[in-house]
């Protein structure tokens, strides 16, 4: 009898996730090699960037207020963000504008509760 090695059961587990998927009428994603999975998650991670409260604010489930607060944040608070994109428009302390930072949590913040520009200063806008 032989024995499976880690990458064969991953492959297996991997393919019958595949199927799985394929059976619901989902598309099935393209599956990567090992380590283009671990050079994927890399990039992910090296894509977030910090953010930073610059007054007390909440952090939505989605990109306009009539998403319910998924949490609250203090001033000066650290936030690692993925993304920007317009939302809904929000006017609040001397601020109006549409634009929402996607956090690496999936929620989201109103730029204008951060601190630099309009959107936290994230350089790249969601597509």
């Amino acid at each position: 009898m032989q024995r499976s090695t880690s990458r064969s059961r991953t492959k297996l587990m991997t393919a019958a996730a595949a199927a799985i998927l394929v059976g619901a009428g989902t598309a099935a994603p393209a599956v990567a090699a090992p380590g283009q999975q671990t050079e994927r998650a890399a990039a992910t991670v090296r894509a977030s960037q910090t953010v930073v409260t610059w007054i007390n604010g909440n952090v939505r489930i989605g990109p306009a207020v009539g998403y319910r607060i998924a949490y609250t944040v203090a001033a000066n608070q650290s936030l690692s963000a993925e993304c920007w994109l317009v939302g809904g428009p929000v006017t609040a302390n001397g601020i109006s504008h549409d634009k929402w930072v996607l956090l690496s949590d999936g929620n989201y913040i109103w730029g204008g509760l951060l601190k630099g520009n309009e959107v936290g200063n994230v350089s790249r806008p969601c597509f």
